[in-house]
Formats: structure tokens, sequence, C-alpha cells
């Protein structure tokens, strides 16, 4: 049996940074507050190689690091970052344990043995792109893989903070993990072409083959020893595991007891488990509440960017894809803007689905700063569908639905659309609705012709003053035309829906003036209008 184990360090201030553009690059340290005055939590590699140690008050730590940034821990960030760690988790395997903060176990059974780095890789990866710093340990029991991937976890912790870092995160208290040799055994190649500053990001995946060489050189704190134990076994020169499994087994057992029995067979490698399963949730929503907040447009687009890749993944992982989005800002003052969104097409697309949220939100003006965020999404099952032979669909159903969203947000949501008659007997009364996806073929043409010269509405109609004699309208004067009329036909009076409030009534003629022309009269509420001209 293989088992994998997802490992992601400082996992309280990376679940905080993910979230906040702004502290790309920057040392970060968490401020503890339950003591007075504030101490220093935990603190980041950037901020440790600079001499930053838990412990130390606020003032201390920037008279170390100048420009370092305390901050205060996010319940809500660490649930979201937990979240994304576990999804990724299960494209690997769906036998996921959560074993801890940051930390998870993956069970590879049934999995290629070649393909075990490949895929680990591409899960740090993938694991990177929702702004996690993730390392990955591969090794026969849970142990070795733990013992691996938080191995891989230093090495990458150093090569972030920079050349030379080593030196001092040790001196700061950060274990020591040897030589650039100790550090690149069991998966990295020659260790002499790879010191640990200098290794791509995409490489601290460590896979254990050779158990005993691999355990030897680490030191022992990686064992996590009990604090009694470990002063005990310092007191007897003993720093690395292989200095332990060293010491015959039954001998360590007399003098430490079941404890220093435990802790050498984690040293010797012998410690194996069953993991404990996480069953994914079934719902596909993700929450965050924000420290600061938000007034503008980029850090809230910055978090809803975070929350759609890892719910777009978490789609893909339940083989299903987004039907609906439902978007709920949460402002200060107590007050919440909700929104639903219809896609044209299901889709599991991160990027289609960024682009449906931001092309609202780049229009949207709230009455306060934005506190928080949720995003549901409604899954379906992926639409399949095969077209009619001369049925026409559209080449891209968001792109189409993307741009009209946009010219909506110009000129109205309620001017945008297809045109649909009325169920009335209204003149020229319709009204919009969405577009098809699907354009069908055209009717066939009607078994009788129309009757009858085309009217050319004008849309809006003219507004005329019209002189009346006793046939009818007798001179007309508007904007396009002033003649005297010499024929007419008419009225036709007509009314309608007399038990709403928009009631209608109105009557129509259509005329010849003298210098040319046919066109349509219309009287409604003791107004004349041009309604159109005929052909």
């Amino acid at each position: 049996m293989s088992y994998a184990v997802l490992y992601v360090s400082d996992f309280s201030i990376q679940s905080i940074v993910r979230t906040r553009a702004d502290l790309g690059g920057k040392p970060v340290a968490l401020l503890d507050d339950r003591v007075k005055p504030a101490v220093v939590g935990p603190a980041g590699a950037r901020a440790r190689a600079a001499g930053v140690t838990p412990g130390l008050t606020a003032p201390q730590a920037m008279a170390r690091c100048a420009d370092i940034v305390l901050l205060a821990r996010s319940a809500a960030a660490e649930q979201d970052a937990t979240a994304a760690l576990l999804t990724v988790a299960w494209s690997l395997s769906p036998r996921v344990e959560s074993t801890a903060a940051g930390l998870c176990t993956i069970d590879l059974a049934g999995k290629a043995a070649t393909a075990h780095l490949p895929h680990s890789r591409a899960a740090v990866e993938q694991l990177q792109s929702l702004g996690l710093e993730a390392a990955a340990g591969v090794a026969r029991t849970p142990f070795l893989a733990l013992m691996a991937a938080r191995l891989a976890g230093i090495v990458a912790g150093l090569a972030e903070a920079g050349p030379g870092s080593a030196t001092r995160a040790t001196r700061a208290g950060a274990p020591d993990i040897g030589s650039p040799a100790q550090r690149c055994r069991a998966g990295y190649g020659d260790p002499a072409l790879h010191p640990a500053e200098s290794l791509p990001r995409e490489r601290y995946v460590l896979e254990v083959r050779d158990e005993r060489g691999f355990l030897s050189p680490l030191p022992l704190s990686l064992a996590d020893p009990p604090p009694d134990l470990a002063a005990i076994l310092a007191g007897w020169g003993i720093r690395t595991l292989g200095a332990l499994t060293a010491l015959p087994k039954p001998e360590v057992g007399r003098r430490l007891g079941q404890a220093g029995i435990e802790l050498w067979e984690r040293a010797a490698g012998e410690t194996d488990r069953p993991i404990k399963p996480w069953a994914p949730d079934a719902t596909f929503a993700a929450a965050m509440e924000l420290e600061h907040e938000v007034e503008t447009l980029e850090p809230l687009l910055f978090i809803l960017r975070r929350l759609v890749d890892r719910l777009a993944l978490q789609l893909v992982n339940a083989g299903v894809v987004a039907a609906e989005l439902a978007l709920a800002l949460l402002l200060v003052d107590e007050t919440a803007y909700q929104r639903g969104f219809r896609l044209p097409e299901p889709t599991a697309s991160p990027d289609i689905l960024f682009r449906t949220l931001q092309t609202h939100l780049e229009t949207l003006r709230t009455e306060s700063a934005i506190k928080g965020v949720r995003l549901a999404i409604t899954p379906t099952r992926p639409l399949v569908r095969q077209h009619g032979l001369f049925d026409t669909g559209l080449r891209d159903p968001h792109g189409f639905a993307e741009t009209l969203a946009r010219v909506a947000a110009v000129v109205g949501r309620d001017r945008v659309g297809t045109p649909g008659l009325e169920p009335t007997d209204r003149p020229d009364a319709f009204f919009l609705e969405k577009p098809v996806d699907l354009v069908g073929p055209l009717p066939p043409p009607p078994i009788l012709p129309p009757l009858g010269l085309p009217l050319r509405r004008f849309r809006p109609p003219v507004e005329a003053e019209v002189t009346t004699g006793p046939q009818g309208p007798a001179f007309v004067r508007c904007r396009i035309v002033q003649d005297e009329v010499t024929r007419r036909r008419g009225p036709w009076r007509r009314s309608g829906e007399w038990w709403k409030p928009e009631r209608w009534a109105g009557e129509e003629w259509d005329i010849e003036l003298a210098r040319g022309g046919l066109f349509r009269l219309s009287l409604r509420a003791g107004q004349w209008w041009v309604e159109g001209m005929y052909d």
C-alpha cells in the first residue's frame, strides 16, 4: 500500500495571506491577543528568517523585522483553506483523512506506482493556484509520508525565505535538517545538482523508497518526541532518528518505557495505522468574513476568485456542473445584497463562473462597505444534447450572455432581449425575453399571402398636430411632414384591458397627403401621433 500526505506549513498564516493580494511576499506573523501584552504566535518563513520567534512582543518583532505584518487569526479563512486542501486531496483518491490543520492523508490504493509522483506534483501545483504553498510526501505508511511531506515543507520554507536562510532559521529555533544531500534524498535525483535553495517549486514532493536511509539523517524533532524524552535523549547526545534506532529497541523500552518504544518505532518507520476517511460536503457553498471592510472592486474580486476556483474543483470532483450561482454580499449596515445568476449553459469552468460575477459587480454600487461574502452553486448534471440537422446553436453561450449583461448594464435590463408578442389587442405590444440558446429552422410560409401595403412603423411614434374637419383629419403638421390631407379612411376604434390601471383606448386613421405619401395616424388620450408610413 502507498499513502500521500499534503502538508501546508504555516497554515494559519497562509489561510489569511491567500485572501489578501497586498500581503504577497511580505514577512507575516500572527499576533496572539489572549495574553496581555499581546505576543507573536506563529511566524511565516520570511519572518522566521529575520529572527522573529513566538513569544516576542509586537515592538520586539518590529525591531527585528521592520516591514513585518502582524495579523489576527481568522477562523473563517482557515475553514475555507481547509476546504480547498481537502478538495484537492479528493482529486487524488476518494479515501482522504483530515489529519490536522493544514495536513491531510490520502490512501493511494488502486493507483499505479508510476502515477504517485506526477499526481502528487499536480496536487501541489493545484494548491499553489488556490493560494496555498504546499508540499507532499509519498511512502508506504502514513507516518513515513508525513515525515517526507514535513521535510519537503521545511525545504520549501527555506527556499521561500531566500538564500542563506537555513543558518538564520536554525539560529531562530528551526530544526537543522542537515546537508543538501540529506535534504534532497529520496526523489530529487542528484543532490549535488539541486541544493535546497534552488529547487523548483514543483519538485517539493518526496517519495520514500529507502526508508531507513531516508529516516536516519533526519532530526529527532520530526518524530515529535515528548518534551521529557527529548530532554533525556539530548543528554545522551542523540540528535537524529538514526542515532535513536541504532540503540536496541528493548533497551530503549527498559529505560524510557512505552513512550520510548513508540518513539523508537516512529524513528524506524515501523508505525502504521488506518486512516479515517473524510466525507465531502454535498453542498457547494463558500463564505468568507473579511477582516477589513471592502469598498473597492479589486480586493472583492480577489477573494471571489479564490472561492470560485475551489468550488469549481469541487464540482469537477463530484462529476457535476453549475446551473445557477447565488451571491450574497454582507454589508456593514447589517443588510445584505443578494443576486442570483442563471447560467446560459451549465459549466464547471472557473473562468466562466468568475466572469459572470465580475461582469455584474463592475456596475454594482452598494449603500455601504462589504464585510463578508457568500457564494453558493446549484449543481446539475452536465448538459448532453444532440442538435437537429438544421438547428443552429450558439458557439459560445457564456460569451453571448456576458455581452448581453454588459449591454444591459449600459441601457438597462428591461431593454435587452428577444421581442415577443403579448397576448393582447394593443397595437404593437411586445415584451423582451431571454434569447434562445438554440435557433430552430424557419417556420413554413403562410398558406394565404399577406394583404395590403406593408406599414413601416415609427418607434417611437412621431408627435403631431392635426387639424380636423367634418370628415376627420384635414391637415397634419409634425417634424417629418406638413401637408393637407386629401383622402382618409377611418376611424378604427380600439380599447382593452379596462380592468387594469394601464387600460388603453384610441382610434386610428389612414391618410393620403396632397404632395404624396400614405400614413397611419392615431389619437390616444387627446394626443395625435404619426404611427408609421405605408411603403
